[in-house]
């Protein structure tokens, strides 16, 4: 009688099946995890915005809020020295435009001086992929959201939105 050696074909194959039909249940929950993430992350970098414009505006009341999202930011690999157009009042990440799946803006609602409104918006990179819900926020600090990851394009769209719980 021969000793068998090492697995059937048969054997390997079952196996292969059973990975595959594990990880087809895993990944989209995975991927619906990762956008989770990545909304709970844009919810939290629209209030670090918020806080930034009012710091922003306190610190610079001639000025007002800040013009672009830029300029609540600093230099990437650089110290920090504060100014009205870099205040160093968030991470560089954030004030390039895009963290986490998220696209970002900020900018002074008007073109007066000082500035007295300003908006802040967080839309998904790729919709239905690095995120589902668009944010957005303005002067009462109220993060709202809409539920198609549309941009709203100006502080009177992003007043008609429901606010976050």
């Amino acid at each position: 009688m021969r000793q068998q050696r090492g697995f059937s074909l048969i054997e390997l194959l079952l196996v292969v099946a059973i990975i595959l039909i594990i990880a087809a249940i895993a990944i989209p929950n995975l991927l619906r995890a990762r956008m989770a993430a990545n909304e709970a992350s844009a919810v939290g970098s629209v209030r670090t915005i918020n806080t930034g414009m009012v710091t922003y505006n306190t610190s610079y009341p001639t000025i007002g809020f800040a013009s672009a999202l830029a300029n609540l930011g600093g230099p990437a690999l650089a110290a920090c020295t504060p100014a009205t157009n870099q205040a160093c009042l968030i991470d560089n990440v954030l004030s390039a435009g895009t963290k986490s799946g998220y696209k970002f803006t900020a900018q002074a609602g008007t073109a007066a001086t000082p500035q007295t409104t300003y908006y802040a918006t967080a839309t998904p990179v790729t919709a239905n992929q690095t995120g589902i819900r668009s944010f957005c926020s303005y002067e009462d600090a109220v993060v709202r959201y809409d539920s198609t990851g549309g941009l709203a394009g100006s502080e009177a769209a992003c007043q008609k939105l429901a606010p976050l719980n």
